[in-house]
């Protein structure tokens, strides 16, 4: 329902929260397959054009199998299960069956390498696993250095690995639940800082119930009679943000494709299965916009969204003259649900993320904690005991503590809000980079670099670019030995493609003598960041 300005600020002013104690994802999408199981839940297609269709009542099924396998195999309540999978059907029966088990899902980007899967093992306690034969060459690369005992393995067999279509064959689809309440965990996602290793972002399953509340109902404005797709993988956290926290818990179909970008594929995907919402990357809008016939797609498309930086005006004018349809921005974190967004029916700003969405008490404070005047920079913070955002970090209390110091949880994003109560991004409070969609820590990129033999010193920072809004950016300092070179630059990006997950991978690199040091020795990446984005325009 697109809303007018006076209702959203009588629901603003109004929203209570009203969280159903025994509320769980599992019951939730159970009560859609009871309404109606030939529903399809998930329409899926790969990239060589092949199709299934799954209903929610297979959905369903599927899940209470393989959670009565998890069980039988010795998970309990509160066990973590770590999922590395593609696009596929079976994600969405792995995630809701680790739930049925009790237990608690760790996504991992399909893109991950064996180390980094190797140390969310260990920060987690995760003892059982499961991959696709597409992720398994570098899931086993994780034997023997995590507490990983159990591998199962989704689309063919391999040694020391059990089938997940024989644990499925044998498990039984009618099988009780654990019971769940509001306050059990639900995932662990690991997200990217500006130092050290990715922390363990723990949410509870009314966090699932907050996206429905509010991500569904005020950003995307879904219900069951939509088909919803968010082209993002099981492995992030925009996964349980938008397929999950939006497709399954309204009961909406959702469309599932296993491939890579084409603007062109994905317009004719859009139109063949009539998608009523979009939510896509920034990224993906901009290159839709350079399609010269964009307008010749017939689709059924009611909403698009756009999430992980901001979007120029550019491919919004071309989505509004194609269609009809004026893209709206929306504003989160893995920490938290939508906090700010262009509600269905407001006047899209350029360059505004929207307003703070109802039930999350979004506030801009300064470095001291205080709230800012309109007009002027501030931190985007919420309290710590709204349900809107995260539990804290998974058996980490030291990070607990840092990160709700002050009465606050300060997510590092800065903006100002306007008169009419429109927020405008100014960029992040630290250095961590965000392109395409992807949240990437510069230690990542930067401990990648240093690995390499001809690289002494190196810092990564987000630079300016047209397409991706951002691009990792690395000033390399070289060994003794070595001299710069194009083949160089094209050597360590591949180095970095093979030690972690190829989308951190620097696509620019400039060879320097000396870094920007504070006296303590620390990089100044702001300064290097600064340099890069003098002149720029964002437009």
């Amino acid at each position: 329902m697109a809303y007018t300005k006076q209702e959203y600020e009588k629901e603003l002013r109004g929203f209570k929260w009203e969280i159903p104690a025994d509320y769980n994802i599992v019951s939730a999408v159970e009560t859609h397959a009871k309404n109606n199981p030939d529903k399809v839940a998930v329409f899926w297609e790969d990239a060589d054009g092949n199709t299934r269709q799954v209903t929610f009542g297979e959905l369903v099924a599927g899940a209470h199998r393989f959670g009565d396998a998890l069980m039988k195999l010795g998970v309990t309540k509160g066990d973590p299960v770590i999922h590395v999978l593609p696009r596929v059907p079976e994600a969405h029966m792995v995630q809701q069956g680790t739930f049925v088990a009790g237990g608690v899902a760790v996504p991992c980007s399909e893109m991950l390498k064996g180390k980094e899967i190797a140390y969310r093992a260990q920060a987690s306690g995760a003892k059982v696993i499961v991959a696709h034969t597409a992720t398994a060459d570098e899931v086993e690369k994780a034997r023997g250095n995590s507490p990983l005992e159990t591998f199962i393995l989704i689309g063919g067999t391999r040694p020391g690995w059990l089938s997940f279509e024989e644990l499925m064959a044998a498990g039984d689809p009618n099988v009780a639940k654990v019971p769940l309440t509001v306050d059990d965990p639900l995932t662990i996602n690991f997200t990217s800082g500006t130092t050290g290793n990715p922390k363990p972002v723990m949410h509870k399953h009314r966090w699932l119930y907050c996206h429905n509340r509010i991500t569904a109902r005020y950003w995307w404005d879904a219900s069951e009679n939509d088909v919803v797709w968010a082209t993002t993988a099981p492995g992030w956290a925009k996964w349980y943000w938008s397929p999950v926290g939006v497709g399954l818990t309204t009961g909406a179909s959702q469309l599932m494709y296993n491939g890579r970008f084409d603007a062109v594929r994905y317009m004719e995907l859009l139109e063949k299965y009539k998608v009523t919402k979009l939510c896509a990357t920034p990224t993906e809008y901009r290159l839709f916009a350079q399609l010269p016939d964009l307008g010749k797609y017939k689709l059924a498309l009611k909403d698009a969204m756009s999430a992980g930086e901001p979007l120029n005006v550019e491919p919004i004018e071309a989505f509004k003259r194609a269609f009809g349809v004026t893209i709206r921005d929306g504003y989160g974190q893995t920490e938290s649900v939508c906090l700010v967004c262009n509600y269905p029916g407001i006047e899209v700003k350029p360059g505004a993320m929207g307003v703070p969405t109802p039930g999350t008490g979004l506030t801009l404070i300064d470095e001291n904690g205080n709230p800012v005047s309109k007009g002027e920079v501030g931190e985007i913070a919420i309290r710590p005991d709204n349900p809107v955002i995260f539990d804290g970090y998974w058996k980490s209390p030291e990070l607990d503590k840092e990160a709700f110091s002050g009465g606050w949880y300060r997510t590092g994003d800065l903006a100002r809000m306007d008169e009419d109560g429109y927020l405008f991004f100014e960029g992040r409070a630290d250095d961590v980079i965000l392109t395409s969609g992807y949240r990437i820590g510069p230690f990542e990129v930067e401990d990648a670099l240093v690995s390499h033999p001809a690289v002494v010193e190196a810092a990564a920072i987000a630079a300016p670019d047209r397409t991706r809004g951002e691009i990792v950016k690395a000033f390399v300092i070289l060994a003794n030995g070595y001299a710069p070179s194009e083949a160089l630059v094209k050597e360590l990006q591949e180095h970095v493609k093979r030690v972690t997950a190829p989308y951190k991978y620097p696509r620019a690199i400039e060879f320097v003598t000396e870094l920007p040091k504070t006296t303590s020795g620390k990089i100044k990446r702001a300064e290097l960041k600064r340099r890069e984005w003098e002149g720029w325009d964002r437009g």
